[in-house]
């Protein structure tokens, strides 16, 4: 039997679970507001935090850390990587800790793992279907610029999981299924599933603003922004990371409050709210194209998907293209469980990390 302890930080919460196989002994969101999260310069820096409170909720709900026979995290911005697992070592660490590709919760996933791990005796740890699996076809890959080309890196554990559910559904491969999965969350990713693969992605850098990311932004108006005496690439990362969206505008980051907002009447919060489901209804729109709008499917998840007022928004303008269908909130922790079983169990392999000493991008 296996005791398997689950973690996936993300922007506004870090979920946990244990499992007992395939059973959920608990699962728990724990929240942080952006008030928890402001004293922190960055997300390394919310280790200890993130930690503390995960080694809590596992004495509240009486779980040993001696119980536990393997680890799993969701996978951060690590360089890209194969779908499927990967063992937690030093240089995935050193990898999440000095040169992730970018900032993200996530990035902590492993970096606790690694530790608790350590603790109990080298336990196993893996990731799973990391933030940076990258799969997109060569031609969806291309930019205007050389020196830049477009990466999948986005909430793939979450859309592989919907698209993976929806296809043992109806009784499907998913090699045989043509979808578009939408994670609707504190970030916001698109991808177009073809052939077993995620061909494309719109990630949050370039996709829908949300409710803590900027999104696309005008080109020229960035690098204008950027000459800026008092401005440079970290404090504008963190801007269009963690301080765009709906936190520029109402400095929140919690959807159900601007819900509450437009019910009282606020036109302005309405305003922002139906071109934020606009943003998403045009970019997967844009992502039809890759497969000739030959489209059986487009999914709403990820934890805005259970407001009924925002999904109806974004469907009233892509049902044209496919039918909708709505998953409320993630199936991540049960795929990351399932994950790292099916290794315990000899039928999947992970694979090893090796670092690569790049500076950020």
């Amino acid at each position: 039997m296996e005791k398997i302890l689950v973690m996936n930080p993300g922007s506004t919460s870090t979920k946990i679970a244990v499992y007992e196989d395939e059973k959920p002994l608990f699962v728990e969101s724990l929240s942080h507001s952006s008030e928890d999260l402001a004293p922190f310069e960055d997300i390394i820096s919310q280790y200890e935090f993130r930690k503390g409170l995960i080694l809590e909720a596992l004495e509240k709900h009486g779980t040993a850390l001696s119980e536990l026979t393997c680890i799993v995290a969701r996978g951060g911005l690590l360089p890209p990587l194969k779908a499927g697992a990967y063992k937690v070592n030093d240089d995935m660490v050193w990898q999440l800790t000095y040169a992730p590709q970018n900032e993200h919760a996530s990035n902590l996933g492993a970096v606790i793992a690694d530790a608790i791990s350590k603790e109990l005796g080298n336990i196993p740890a893996y990731i799973y279907d990391a933030v940076t699996v990258d799969e997109l076809e060569e031609i969806n890959k291309i930019t205007g610029l050389p020196e830049m080309h477009r990466k999948g890196m986005g909430h793939n554990l979450n859309m592989r999981a919907a698209a993976m559910r929806y296809a043992k559904e109806v009784g499907k491969d998913y090699k045989d299924i043509n979808i578009i999965v939408t994670h609707l969350g504190g970030g916001i990713s698109v991808s177009v599933h073809h052939d077993g693969r995620m061909i494309d992605m719109i990630s949050d850098d370039e996709g829908p603003f949300s409710p803590e990311r900027a999104g696309g932004l005008p080109g020229f108006q960035i690098i204008k922004m950027m000459d800026q005496p008092d401005m440079d690439a970290k404090k504008m990362m963190k801007k269009v990371k963690t301080q765009g969206g709906l936190m520029g505008y109402f400095g929140i980051n919690d959807t159900r409050k601007l819900e509450q907002m437009i019910e009282a009447g606020d036109e302005k919060a309405k305003l922002i709210y139906d071109a934020m489901a606009l943003n998403v209804a045009k970019n997967i729109a844009k992502l039809s194209v890759c497969v000739n709008g030959d489209l059986e499917k487009i999914i709403l998840t990820g934890g805005i998907a259970y407001s009924e007022y925002f999904t109806k928004e974004v469907e009233k303008r892509v049902k044209f293209i496919a039918p909708v269908l709505v998953y409320g909130g993630e199936n991540e922790m049960e795929s990351l469980a399932l994950g790292a079983l099916r290794v315990q169990r000899g039928q999947e392999e992970a694979r090893t990390f090796v670092k690569c000493e790049e500076k950020k991008q």
